[in-house]
């Protein structure tokens, strides 16, 4: 799987001009499954990403995971991470997993994150979402369970 972390003091989807999913402080976490991901990939990925130590301790350096920090996240799946351009300019996405296993991992994955006690909302998968943030720091990363 892979994943762009961004720190946030808030973001939120809309669907349809409808909110469906926000989170204060905390992460924004674009999400793709990949083929060959099952679930615990996105056990491990959640695991990870639950520990990164990129929020604020009183000292104001970055030492704190984010249950430590009292954040939240918010999960878009994005196939688009698996954009492949070396055929050219348009972008090819046949290096995601196929959508009805993508669904499932990016559930699991969510779901993986409340089991850990992070509070978890999430996108629509395959909705065309409008997604708005406000980074903190900024602190943005990538991270993939391949590497």
């Amino acid at each position: 799987m892979r994943a762009l972390i961004q720190r946030v003091s808030q973001a939120q989807v809309n669907v349809d001009g409808a909110m469906i999913g926000q989170t204060g402080p905390g992460l924004l976490l674009f999400v793709c499954a990949m083929p060959g991901d099952d679930y615990d990939t996105a056990k491990a990925l959640a695991a990870k990403i639950a520990k990164l130590r990129i929020f604020k301790d009183a000292e104001g350096k970055m030492n704190l995971p984010l249950l430590q920090s009292g954040g939240g996240a918010l999960v878009v799946s994005q196939f688009t991470l698996a954009a492949d351009l070396s055929r050219g300019n348009r972008p090819g996405f046949s290096g995601a997993a196929k959508p009805d296993e993508a669904e499932i991992l990016y559930l699991q994955f969510a779901h993986c994150l409340r089991d850990l006690g992070i509070p978890t909302e999430t996108g629509k998968f395959g909705a065309d979402m409008a997604v708005s943030l406000t980074n903190d720091g900024p602190v943005t990363i990538w991270l993939d369970t391949a590497s």
